[in-house]
């Protein structure tokens, strides 16, 4: 079974969007690295209050934190661009049988 891998930082998503449409090159460099270490899904959210989620789907906790590592010197000074004002926090997740999924699987 899959992981679903969150990564919060205090930040601008303004300046995220901004920043990605400005060098899009530069994110989908790093999207090919991540691709390329086994992503299986991802997506940015903002929050009004200033925070930076990145939701991802990887097949295991190792693949992900192969590619963060490997990945850190183009995504520290993105993070820097983005006004983040902490190191980003990986939170690992399973999914729970409990018997209500509904909708889209996500």
């Amino acid at each position: 079974m899959s992981a679903f891998v969150t990564v919060r930082v205090k930040g601008d998503p303004q300046k995220l969007e901004s920043f990605a449409g400005e060098n899009p090159d530069r994110m989908q460099g790093i999207l090919e690295q991540a691709k390329q270490n086994g992503l299986i899904a991802h997506r940015f959210y903002g929050s009004d209050s200033g925070e930076i989620m990145a939701v991802d789907e990887w097949p295991d906790a190792e693949s992900f934190q192969r590619f963060f590592d490997g990945a850190r010197d183009q995504i520290q000074p993105l993070l820097a661009e983005v006004g983040a004002t902490e190191e980003p926090h990986p939170t690992f997740w399973r999914k729970l049988e409990t018997q209500d999924d509904y909708g889209r699987e996500i």
